[in-house]
């Protein structure tokens, strides 16, 4: 019962894959084969597929372990069958390849593709995907620098700028306040050495907050 449940979900799997197929042969009517030539020379050039050439070994390795699992007494028929079949499928990446070249040369016209192709076959081009991840790291770092240094120097400044502002606003409200009335004369009057009292400035807070 099992099998035939994986034959029947195979089955579709296949179904599905031809429709895809079909469906990506009937968008790429339009496209001429100079313009996919030219698409593909293009994410050659970048690499635009480096990144996928894990996944079927990856693949291969996880089943692998699955099985092996599973079923520990069968693993030598299970490793020569998984690597068999995997092999069968390595043919199955020139798939991969001309989808992407249809994604490109949908988005970019033959001659801009050509364009793409000759800058990164340059040693400027080359170097560009060799060292931009290095760069790319730099960037970051100095941007996140720069980041907590901008966020510091405006808490800094906006904290000035409030509390002179707070201040002056307490200067103003006890200048404008009424005149304490007269005293009696029996009344002793305060000391000519006594302060007096001071406004209180609000302490502001959040200017102290950690730096993100």
């Amino acid at each position: 019962m099992h099998f035939v449940f994986s034959v029947r979900r195979a089955a579709a799997v296949v179904a599905t894959t031809a429709f895809v197929a079909f469906a990506s042969h009937a968008s790429a009517q339009d496209i001429s084969e100079s313009h996919i030539k030219a698409a593909r020379a293009a994410i050659s050039a970048v690499r635009a597929t480096d990144a996928y050439d894990n996944i079927l070994p990856a693949a291969n390795i996880a089943l692998k372990q699955q099985l092996i699992q599973q079923n520990p007494d069968l693993q030598e028929m299970i490793i020569a069958t998984v690597d068999a079949e995997t092999i069968k499928m390595a043919g199955r990446r020139a798939d991969l390849e001309r989808e992407v070249a249809l994604a490109y040369a949908r988005v970019f016209s033959e001659p801009q593709l050509n364009e793409i192709a000759a800058f990164y076959q340059s040693d400027a081009g080359k170097k560009l995907l060799t060292d931009g991840p290095i760069v790319a790291r730099e960037v970051a770092k100095a941007a996140e620098i720069w980041q907590r240094g901008i966020s510091r120097d405006l808490t800094e400044a906006v904290g000035k700028e409030l509390e002179s502002q707070v201040a002056a606003q307490v200067n103003s409200n006890v200048s404008d306040s009424p005149a304490a009335p007269a005293t009696d004369s029996a009344t002793p009057a305060p000391a000519d050495d006594a302060a007096a009292p001071q406004p209180e400035t609000p302490e502001l807070q959040g200017l102290d907050a950690p730096i993100q």
